[in-house]
């Protein structure tokens, strides 16, 4: 799996940029129960759709959720879909996108309610992902 670079954020989700099938028996032997797919299909040419690791994942023993959302727009309510994803999947998690960076961002929203903002930005950086762009949420969303 040298082609995958798993960055862990918490100790139940750690984040990629795009997976193959290929990948998935070897994200499952390291533990990984479920999947989410923050990458639209279709966002470029050649790219595997959810659908195609959808499939993949099944026989490989994962549980795979599809949340694309485009690349900058990640919204606060993203983040609490997010969170809602994490509260509903199997652990651990990998979630997955182009380069990480959305998953990641969709991750400290997620968390925003109980840790504070500037932790959850420090632990992004360590994990290499710059998130002192993202407006921090106002308060949790929680309907």
């Amino acid at each position: 799996m040298a082609s995958v670079n798993l960055i862990p954020l918490s100790d139940t989700l750690s984040v990629a940029g795009q997976i193959s099938p290929a990948d998935l028996p070897a994200i499952a032997r390291a533990g990984f129960k479920s999947l989410i797919c923050n990458r639209p299909d279709g966002e470029s040419p050649g790219q595997f759709s959810h659908r195609d690791l959808a499939a993949a994942a099944s026989q490989a023993g994962l549980t795979l959720a599809y949340q694309p959302v485009e690349s900058g727009r990640v919204s606060q309510p993203d983040g609490q879909a997010f969170a809602d994803l994490l509260n509903q999947l199997p652990a651990p998690t990998l979630a997955y996108c182009r380069s990480g960076m959305r998953s990641a961002t969709l991750w400290a929203l997620s968390q925003a309610g109980s840790q504070p903002w500037p932790a959850l930005v420090q632990r992004a950086a360590v994990a290499g992902f710059n998130l002192s762009g993202v407006v921090p949420p106002t308060q949790p969303s929680r309907q």
